[in-house]
């Protein structure tokens, strides 16, 4: 195992005997997240719902994204939609439900609950094929879909940005001990870790 090196920017870096670090991790906590879920027989209705809170159409399929002015929304199951929020809105959930009445569905605010891990690197893959029996092949998992994953009964939602990016979503009371299980895994192919990242800061 290469040495851990401290840097003055917060960063834990565990290079290669080469010195090489090919993956890279932060994470923070999220400013907003909110979930919004039916009944078997209301996904038609609350996809008209959202499409008229958000003012874009939502994603057809369970792993599906739509970028919206509000923020990311991803189609998180067959009968509700997750909104990671671009930025702070305190009132999110009363607007939401202005538009998703309880005889259509329920409007739930998460922002305490999930943290985003971000993973990237050359070596990112390679390193997330440890932890999680997903194909990562271009065709099998295009850039802008995520997978309902986990290891060890962990929940994840893994999202891909591009061919070497990815974030992870968790449960924020599993986050410290996910962000030193993607260390671990990518150590062997050098590893920095945000200062960020560690669980006294995110929470």
């Amino acid at each position: 195992m290469s040495d851990a090196t401290p840097h003055a920017s917060g960063q834990t870096v565990h290079p290669t005997h080469q010195g090489l670090v090919q993956v890279h991790i932060s994470a923070h906590a999220l400013d907003s997240v909110t979930l919004m879920s039916t009944w078997a027989s209301g996904i038609d209705g609350l996809t008209q719902a959202v499409h008229q809170a958000l003012g874009c159409t939502p994603p057809a399929r369970t792993g599906e994204t739509t970028a919206c002015a509000l923020g990311l929304l991803m189609r998180s199951g067959p009968l509700d939609f997750m909104l990671i929020g671009a930025q702070m809105a305190p009132d999110r959930v009363a607007q939401l439900r202005a538009h998703i009445p309880a005889d259509t569905g329920s409007v739930l605010d998460l922002s305490h609950a999930r943290v985003r891990v971000r993973v990237q690197g050359v070596k990112a893959v390679d390193a997330l094929s440890k932890l999680y029996a997903l194909d990562f092949r271009p065709a099998a998992f295009a850039v802008g879909d995520f997978k309902l994953t986990g290891h060890h009964h962990i929940p994840c939602t893994l999202h891909r940005l591009d061919a070497h990016s990815f974030d992870l979503y968790f449960l924020s009371t599993y986050a410290h001990g996910q962000i030193a299980a993607l260390a671990d895994a990518a150590l062997e192919y050098g590893v920095s870790v945000d200062g960020h990242g560690r669980a006294d800061q995110i929470y």
